[in-house]
């Protein structure tokens, strides 16, 4: 079980403040309120089409919110520049990898790489099978090694949050298994607070200290991961849209 971080030791990595978010003005999340705290890892599960990856979007940057705060270690930061959060510490994951097909994977790592980025040798103890394909194209990796890229490619920026959208997409459960673990490991020996997104629930909460579920656009649960895994009937209520009522 990992450890539980508060979200009160030491203020919020992250808080959303009754956000509303979408496209053209027309919103997609509605009133989402969601705390991360430094060195938390925090799922946000829930059915296709919730919403999930407009949050993320917004956080980042990509999308203008609404109305509500998105707010960054206390800095209202709702509006900001994508590549302005990326300065102020916060790499985003996107759902389809976003990597180069003619680039190898060192080439990436390098060309997103800082000066105060980890060496190439400590990213390599985290993400050990990216070291046979240092020199391979990441347009001829397999699935699971792309994934392992596109983190590994977030990682040498030394995030303070880390967002990560749907990382098993395509991926055998296997490969899954293997790669969820990173993001704990991300938390727990970078310092990094991680926000999520994954469709396979159980493996979700297996290394998350708390979880919040997205339904129709609007938090339907929220809490500890220990005590959401306990309760799968209200969970898969709120996947329905039933939570309120269970």
């Amino acid at each position: 079980m990992p450890p539980q971080a508060t979200s009160t030791a030491s203020g919020h990595a992250l808080r959303l403040k009754d956000l509303f978010a979408g496209y053209q003005q027309i919103p997609v999340v509605r009133n989402v309120n969601l705390e991360v705290a430094p060195g938390e890892v925090v799922a946000l599960l829930g059915p296709n089409g919730a919403g999930k990856t407009t949050t993320l979007e917004t956080i980042a940057g990509l999308n203008r919110p609404i109305s509500g705060a998105i707010e960054m270690s206390g800095e209202d930061v709702g509006g900001t520049a994508a590549h302005v959060l990326a300065r102020r510490g916060l790499a985003l994951v996107p759902e389809g990898r976003a990597l180069f097909p003619g680039l190898t994977v060192r080439e990436h790592l390098r060309l997103a790489g800082g000066r105060n980025g980890p060496r190439e040798r400590e990213l390599l103890e985290m993400l050990p099978e990216l070291e046979k394909c240092l020199n391979r194209k990441a347009g001829l990796l397999s699935g699971g090694e792309q994934q392992m890229l596109a983190i590994g490619r977030a990682l040498v920026t030394r995030p303070k949050l880390l967002l990560v959208d749907e990382m098993s997409i395509g991926l055998a459960p296997v490969i899954v298994e293997r790669l969820l673990p990173i993001l704990r490991r991300v938390a727990d020996e970078l310092g990094a607070s991680v926000l999520f997104v994954e469709q396979h629930v159980a493996l979700a909460l297996e290394i998350s200290d708390r979880a919040y579920v997205l339904t129709h656009g609007r938090i339907a649960l929220e809490g500890p991961a220990a005590e959401l895994r306990e309760r799968r009937e209200l969970l898969a209520a709120s996947y329905l849209g039933e939570a309120a009522a269970a």
